[in-house]
């Protein structure tokens, strides 16, 4: 049966750490991946706008031998009415795997179930999980002994999200209890993560021992965070909600005081594109306490390891 990657949900707490360890020797040693995907090509749909999507997974693919395709939702037929299960089936004879990052997330689950090649989530409404991943790669090289690398150092550490219960909060609960974090949600009522995602990451974290929480406090929600997150109040088509998010949010800001009351050695993060003034204040965005670059470039590095597990053969 043909694997993909929708969900951190899908991996057990071993594969994922496995994906992590090869995500940092292909960072490391990349001379030793040349090769890895060569003569091989990953078709890439794109419903929605990307800068580190499209580059790093066009830059992966070469960087592993292969090759990519851009193929935007309106250069293809499926931006005329071709069906997604026909679309699948055509690009199953054509291409090694796929990714796309769209809107909804059944156009992933319908590219998996009718093609015959691994498929990536790049984005969905629902879910990023690419970029969770590179997050916990980019916390447990800055947490693990220097000099050496493990994914285990992510349990039992806290890492709460600041904002919208979106795909970043919904993947950050997942990622979380995969790896026996302890992730909080910090939300103003009415934007909370999904109550069926709720449910899914709970029964996870059950196994690995994560505590998972939803609040709508700033004080007690942050308190003795490891790692504070954030993402931008209004995604990619909620542009005409805007207004009315921004009075929504007002004092879910992440700026000094706030991470004032997290750990005095607690990082920030943010998936970009970050809006400075908005939910982060430029001086905790550009500050010491940042590690947002890290964390884009770690997007590379896991992704890479994704398409080596998935499509490398032999």
């Amino acid at each position: 049966m043909t694997r993909h990657f929708l969900s951190v949900a899908d991996l057990s707490p071993a594969k994922a750490a496995e994906l992590l360890t090869l995500a940092h020797r292909i960072k490391t040693e990349p001379a030793a991946y040349r090769t890895a995907l060569q003569g091989q090509t990953l078709g890439m749909i794109f419903q929605k706008r990307s800068t580190r999507t499209r580059v790093s997974f066009e830059v992966g693919m070469y960087q592993l031998g292969g090759h990519a395709l851009f193929l935007s939702s309106q250069d293809i037929q499926i931006g005329r009415g071709e069906t997604i299960a026909d679309t699948a089936q055509v690009l199953s004879r054509y291409v090694d795997g796929v990714m796309a990052r769209v809107y909804g997330h059944e156009v992933l689950e319908e590219l998996a179930a009718h093609g015959s090649v691994p498929v990536i989530n790049g984005l969905s409404d629902l879910l990023h999980p690419c970029q969770t991943m590179a997050d916990a790669l980019t916390l447990a090289e800055r947490w693990s002994t220097p000099g050496s690398f493990d994914a285990g150092v992510l349990k039992g550490r806290k890492l709460v999200y600041v904002g919208d219960g979106n795909n970043m909060a919904h993947s950050l609960l997942y990622t979380g209890a995969v790896f026996g974090m302890d992730v909080t949600v910090v939300a103003p009522r009415g934007y909370w993560p999904d109550l069926g995602v709720m449910d899914n990451a709970r029964a996870l974290a059950a196994t690995t021992g994560a505590t998972l929480e939803v609040t709508a406090d700033t004080v007690a929600g942050v308190r003795g965070a490891d790692c504070v997150y954030t993402d931008v109040w209004a995604s990619m088509g909620q542009e005409e909600e805007a207004a009315k998010r921004l009075r929504d949010f007002a004092g879910f800001q992440v700026d000094s005081a706030m991470m004032a009351r997290a750990n005095a050695d607690a990082v920030f993060m943010h998936c970009l594109p970050a809006h400075r003034g908005e939910e982060v204040s430029a001086e905790v965005c550009d500050g010491p306490q940042s590690i947002i670059f890290d964390e884009a470039e770690n997007r590379l590095h896991a992704q890479k390891a994704i398409l080596v597990d998935l499509m490398q053969r032999g």
